[in-house]
């Protein structure tokens, strides 16, 4: 079948593709794009994730504004933030700053703050930021350096991905899982289908 639009996704994240496979959209081009995402002097987490969603948003969109092949197409871009209060949490690179941050989550609630941007094929620019609350249980010295030791947080926001090992350290969550994940399948649906991207396309068996 034929699709009427293409889906853009701003981003190389493997987590990101995977949810939006589950929910039946293959994006036709991922466009990860390299930007600067430091926080701004007393940034709100929940502001930080809003504003690098657009600015990745705005910047692939950039790219392909003038490409004939990509006209009629939706772009959309996301960003996830964690923190504990308004302490931002960086995505982990070496393993001190991941044992920081496994230790600082230890028995403690945090925030997930997941931004999503979508740019219609109309140049509309539409916002929204999805937050999920987890509690951690009291992690051992175990735990963590077993959880280093797997490599399965580098990259992550938090030193951590609920899919994966670290889904064994989730005491509870409030909100939504797939947030949590990268992508908040409900709300991204929900701001795709309102601005008129077939979310069903592929939703026919066969």
């Amino acid at each position: 079948m034929a699709l009427k639009h293409k889906l853009i996704l701003a981003s190389g994240s493997p987590r990101r593709v995977d949810l939006l496979h589950q929910a039946g959209i293959d994006p036709a081009r991922l466009m990860p794009m390299d930007i600067d995402e430091t926080p701004a002097k007393s940034e709100h987490p929940r502001s930080l994730a809003r504003r690098l969603s657009a600015e990745k948003a705005e910047a692939a969109h950039a790219v392909i504004r003038n490409d004939v092949t990509w006209q009629g197409s939706y772009l959309l871009a996301a960003d996830t933030v964690v923190a504990v209060g308004r302490r931002i949490l960086p995505k982990a690179e070496f393993v001190d700053e991941a044992s920081s941050a496994l230790h600082l989550l230890s028995g403690r609630t945090h925030w997930v703050y997941t931004g999503i941007c979508v740019i219609t094929p109309d140049r509309k620019l539409r916002q929204k930021v999805v937050e999920t609350k987890v509690r951690f249980k009291r992690l051992s010295e175990t735990d963590i350096e077993a959880y280093l030791a797997s490599g399965q947080w580098r990259g992550k926001a938090g030193a951590y991905g609920i899919q994966g090992l670290a889904g064994c350290f989730v005491q509870k969550i409030v909100g939504s899982y797939t947030n949590v994940v990268g992508l908040p399948l409900y709300e991204t649906m929900l701001l795709l289908s309102g601005e008129g991207f077939d979310v069903h396309a592929h939703w026919q068996e066969g």
